[in-house]
């Protein structure tokens, strides 16, 4: 057993039916990997599911419900502890690995290094939305759980993932993070490709993103220099400037002082119709999605604040 692949699902039978599929395709011989299903949802039917596909597909599969702390870093730290392979590869429900992926992976690491990042493709549409553009940012990140390799000896030295990131954000970069700050070696591996598609999103779907960003003030206490020196270090300026001018009309009005109300509604007014502009360039302009930007362009910025300053009382941090 050289690899183990560990896929946490949350009820995604379809995505998850499709992920196995391609991992059914890889090059490795079937006797060489398997594949470790995590549910978070600990559900009978993804049980079923699971067994069902380790009965006709060609290498071992196996089940694991998750049981108390829930999320993506419980769900990987519980697949990876319970894996038989000496490398442990990382990917989600949603992914579709190429053939060649697991083979690829290998062969970066067969240098000794700790830990391999593949490459992530994203398929857009000519005129995407707004979420999807922004979902394909995963293809230029460093290291992320869509498609990363770890030895387990990496994973024991740094612990694994930390917990407590307990939605779809920032864990990867921790356990990244961790790793570098141990001194362990990663390398790219630009040959083990996984395409990434988007998935369709709800109406306002960016206003329930803004939560995550709590998830910033943990990452930024414990890795303060990497967090500056990696990833941006903060909502925009815009997003202040814009709540500061909302705050003033609010508060102008409350005091009957009309005409600073009116100047300060008037910039607030500018300012959020910029941002919504910016997000509109080169996506799709149906007339749905434009009224979706301008009423998540609105709402933005005082989530994003509201969110992060939340995260650094949480966290107890000096984070903004």
């Amino acid at each position: 057993m050289r690899i183990s692949v560990i896929v946490p699902t949350y009820r995604r039978p379809k995505l998850l039916s499709r992920c196995l599929d391609a991992l059914a395709r890889q090059d490795l011989e079937p006797g060489e990997f398997e594949v470790v299903v995590v549910d978070d949802a600990a559900s009978d039917s993804t049980c079923r599911q699971v067994e069902d596909c380790g009965a006709v597909c060609p290498m071992a599969v196996r089940y694991l419900a998750v049981h108390g702390r829930h999320g993506p870093a419980a769900a990987r730290n519980l697949g990876w502890h319970a894996a038989r392979g000496e490398v442990i590869a990382f990917t989600d429900d949603d992914c579709v690995p190429d053939p060649s992926w697991l083979s690829a992976g290998l062969a970066a690491m067969a240098d000794g290094a700790a830990a391999a990042s593949g490459r992530v493709v994203v398929p857009l549409a000519p005129c995407p939305t707004d979420y999807e553009r922004d979902a394909a940012g995963l293809e230029g990140a460093e290291f992320v759980t869509a498609n990363c390799f770890c030895r387990r000896e990496a994973l024991l030295a740094v612990g694994g993932f930390d917990d407590r990131f307990a939605a779809a954000w920032r864990e990867d970069s921790d356990l990244h993070f961790s790793l570098l700050r141990a001194g362990l070696a990663i390398v790219r591996a630009e040959g083990a490709v996984v395409v990434h598609p988007v998935r369709p999103a709800p109406w306002g779907v960016s206003l329930r993103q803004q939560r995550k960003s709590l998830f910033d003030a943990l990452l930024y206490k414990k890795h303060p220099t990497a967090y500056r020196e990696r990833i941006r270090p903060g909502p925009p300026a815009e997003y202040y400037a814009i709540v500061t001018a909302l705050a003033v009309a609010a508060t102008a009005v409350g005091l009957g002082r009309m005409p600073l109300a009116a100047a300060s509604a008037v910039i607030w007014a500018g300012l959020t119709a910029r941002f919504c502009a910016r997000r509109l360039r080169g996506t799709t302009t149906t007339p749905a999605h434009v009224l979706e930007m301008i009423a998540t362009s609105a709402l933005i910025p005082p989530l994003s604040i509201f969110w992060r300053l939340y995260g650094a009382f949480k966290f107890r941090v000096v984070f903004a």
